[in-house]
């Protein structure tokens, strides 16, 4: 409804004094240079734009077009040639991306020494736009890296609401998310704005849990920001700032609750130009009447005014305009912002070796050619010179200078004055594991506290654990799960757990892979101990029963029950108990031969050796019967005959089952989860059941023919104690077969052995006890007449 209120700038920025101060230097020490220019003098204005986007553009047009009253409007035609060939400025960054858009099509080279924006890289919008200082698309990049550095995933993050806060934050969230950094909130705020808005933001921060706070702004907000923190007396943070605010000692100042007391942050490296320092101070006031500009700075440089009205009694001080600048203690005489003069004076020693080239000068320069800003900004795109302290200048292809940084700490004193301490280095020209360096300097964090704050969400996931996101929360945020049996993880915050290799398992704490434990019935353990011994046992039993009958050789009983077979069958009872030795053990390629293979062979020897005494048996009581001559088929020849033949079958089964798929050594993984069965396999299960069928078969026969003799009229029937001893041998074996499928492990190769030694020892015990017996308690019926059943001798 209302035409707007034309901006009126209402005070002195010390700062940007400041910065015309140092371009006021440069321009002095290469007018007065007769290697630089020689014969050229360099002319300026300075215009001030209050840091308004609105004023820049229009400072801009005016100097441009040669009018320079900004404050009224111009008369003139707008086609005046330019007056200016490159502009030093702004000091922001959205001013200038307002500068650099409306200039860029004239291609007049701007070169800001404080404008950081990354946006402002980009030449096709801003093609005639360079800078003395990196571009926030490093500084950014190396504020993440930092704060990933002390371990803070959980952070808040403020920022201006411009173009610097706004595309500086953008890329620090986009770097700090790939490097598993999160950001619990992000807000933003212009210094104009109210104070309802920046209440908001407090309470954002007093409901927070994070304890690190990233604050991408000007020295401007971070104050106006500070006055609203010690208002509520927000202390106990941890700031990390950028160079907007981090080395500003005004900022530092109004920090009287040491709100920002341990702050770490980026800034320009520190740089000394000689002879600057005292050029800024060396300032005295002009015509008071004269000068507003300059009364005003007096003013408030010393706190005093200008007697001009002649009431002294209405002001404290009069100014006299002889006092001393070196002796006053405030903002403008700190030369902590000598790196930003630094970049004044580097822009303006870029211009100018641009014009020694354009002007092709020597000893004199040629005055002749014509200027224009197009050919200025190509020279300056390439300008390469080291200034006399020695420090290297040039562009890149965005107009960017080389991008390095120091690492600030602040570090309060005893006198309430912040140290600006240098803590480290990050240097992008360098190889990206190198980049960041911090020096061995004791750090001082919030509160004064000597140890790094802790920030983050969820505390580390230890070895042994994964992290589980928690629904709805960042990634940073998450629970911490015990990994499964078998997986581990031994890193800290693994995602996933990682499963161990087949022979290894998971220990208690899931952080290692350890090997398993390798299960076979071994000699040391107990069962195995208990088996061998009895396997021995047997052994000596049968040496013994064999000894007593080799001494009784020629006694009744022992002829009587065919002495060739019973010692026969006492040699193969010995190879059984001996049999079982090989299923304990380690298993191996010849012991998984061996032990199938000797088992089945020895036990149908045994079995051979029992069939042929109980036909021996049978055929002598047919042999009696009148007529009969059954006995001449069955002699000594031909039990041996049948022993070697049914002996021989399970050789050839043996031998077909070795040569086609033989046992073999087999590591069990599946039965048990963290042990490893080391057993044999059986090769081919056709083989296998074929030798324990054929023992089986045998076994049969042999029940059956001592059955049906159990009762033939001898005085002593053997055929009742085979009967008995089959039947022991048949019954070990029916049972062994379930127990031995379902056993587990090492356990079923007990049970094979316990069946082995159990139908062993029914046959030694059951055939060849009773007659020891006799031989040795009873031998009074150890005769021919009692054998033959006709009484006993009185």
């Amino acid at each position: 409804m209302h035409k707007p209120v034309p901006l009126q700038c209402t005070s002195l920025n010390f700062r940007e004094f400041q910065f015309a101060q140092a371009m006021l230097f440069a321009i002095g020490e290469i007018n007065n240079s007769s290697d630089l220019l020689p014969g050229i003098s360099l002319g300026y204005k300075f215009y001030d734009t209050c840091g308004s986007m609105a004023r820049s553009v229009k400072v801009l047009l005016a100097s441009v077009n040669g009018n320079e009253d900004v404050s009224a409007q111009s008369q003139g035609p707008c086609t005046t040639p330019a007056q200016v060939q490159a502009i030093i400025g702004e000091t922001s960054s959205s001013p200038n991306t307002a500068i650099a858009t409306v200039i860029g099509p004239f291609h007049m080279p701007v070169i800001s020494h404080f404008a950081t924006c990354a946006c402002l890289s980009d030449k096709t919008k801003y093609p005639s736009f360079l800078r003395t200082i990196p571009s926030d698309y490093y500084q950014s990049r190396a504020l993440a890296h930092l704060v990933k550095h002390f371990g803070w995933t959980w952070v808040g993050a403020i920022r201006n609401n411009d173009d610097y806060g706004n595309n500086g934050m953008a890329t620090f969230t986009e770097v700090a998310e790939q490097l598993g950094i999160c950001l619990e909130y992000s807000v933003a705020f212009f210094r104009t704005d109210s104070s309802d808005k920046i209440e908001k933001i407090i309470d954002i921060i007093k409901a927070s849990t994070s304890k690190v706070i990233v604050a991408f702004l000007s020295h401007m907000d971070m104050d106006v920001l500070i006055h609203e923190l010690s208002k509520h007396k927000l202390t106990g943070y941890q700031w990390v700032g950028s160079e907007g605010w981090i080395f500003d000692s005004q900022t530092a100042e109004m920090d009287r609750l040491h709100i920002l007391d341990g702050a770490i942050g980026l800034s320009i490296p520190k740089a000394h130009v000689t002879g600057m320092r005292e050029f800024i101070l060396d300032v005295k006031p002009l015509n008071s009447s004269s000068n507003e500009m300059f009364t005003e700075f007096w003013e408030a440089l010393f706190s005093c005014k200008f007697n001009l009205s002649e009431s002294p009694g209405e002001i404290k001080r009069q100014c006299t305009g002889n006092e001393d600048v070196t002796k006053v203690h405030n903002s403008f005489t700190d030369m902590s912002l000598m790196p930003i003069f630094n970049n004044v004076y580097k822009g303006v020693y870029a211009v100018a070796h641009a014009l020694h080239t354009i002007l092709r000068c020597n000893k004199t320069c040629n005055n002749n050619i014509v200027l224009d800003p197009f050919t200025i900004l190509q020279h300056i795109k390439r300008i390469h010179f080291r200034t006399k302290e020695g420090e290297e200048v040039f562009f890149n292809k965005n107009g960017d200078p080389a991008a390095k940084y120091e690492i600030i700490n602040w570090q309060p004193r005893n006198n309430n004055i912040v140290d600006f301490v240098t803590v480290g280095l990050y240097d992008t020209t360098l190889p990206a594991d190198k980049q960041l360096n911090l020096q061995n300097i004791s750090l001082i964090w919030a509160q004064n506290a000597a140890q790094v704050p802790v920030s983050v969400c969820s505390e580390t996931c230890p070895p042994g654990t994964r992290k589980v996101l928690q629904k709805g929360k960042p990634v940073c945020c998450y629970d911490c799960i015990s990994c499964a049996e078998g997986e581990i993880s031994n890193v800290t915050d693994s995602i996933t757990c990682v499963r161990c290799p087949t022979e290894f398992w998971s220990n208690e704490r899931r952080d290692a892979c350890i090997k398993k434990e390798a299960v076979f019935l071994s000699y040391q353990e107990i069962m195995g101990a208990l088996l061998t011994t009895a396997s021995l046992f047997g052994t000596c039993m049968t040496a013994i029963v064999a000894f007593v009958f080799f001494k009784y050789r020629k006694t009744p009983i022992v002829r009587a029950n065919n002495s060739e077979l019973s010692f026969l069958l006492l040699f193969s009872l010995t190879l059984c108990f001996l049999c079982s030795l090989t299923f304990i053990g380690r298993p191996s390629e010849w012991s998984c031969m061996l032990r199938h293979t000797a088992f089945g062979i020895t036990f149908v020897l045994c079995i051979s050796c029992v069939l042929g005494k109980t036909m021996v048996v049978l055929m002598a009581f047919k042999a009696t019967l009148p007529g009969s001559n059954v006995m001449k088929w069955f002699g000594p020849l031909q039990q041996r005959l049948s022993v070697l033949a049914f002996t021989l079958i399970q050789v050839i089964i043996c031998i077909l089952w070795l040569s086609i798929s033989p046992p073999f050594p087999y590591k069990n993984f599946k039965q048990f989860k963290d042990k490893i069965i080391l057993e044999c396999a059986l090769g081919s299960a056709v083989g296998f059941w074929a030798v324990l069928g054929y023992v089986g078969l045998l076994a049969m026969l042999c029940f059956i023919f001592a059955f049906l003799a159990r009762k033939l009229p001898d005085n002593f029937n053997e055929a009742k104690f085979i009967t008995f001893s089959m039947l022991i041998f048949c019954a070990v074996w029916i049972t062994f077969i379930p127990a031995y499928v379902s056993s587990p492990g090492k356990f079923s190769v007990a049970v094979e052995i316990f069946a082995i030694l159990a139908s062993s020892f029914g046959l030694l015990v059951c055939i060849f006890f009773p007659k020891c017996y006799i031989i040795l308690l009873k031998p009074e019926k150890n005769t021919k007449k009692s054998m033959m059943g006709k009484g006993a001798p009185k």
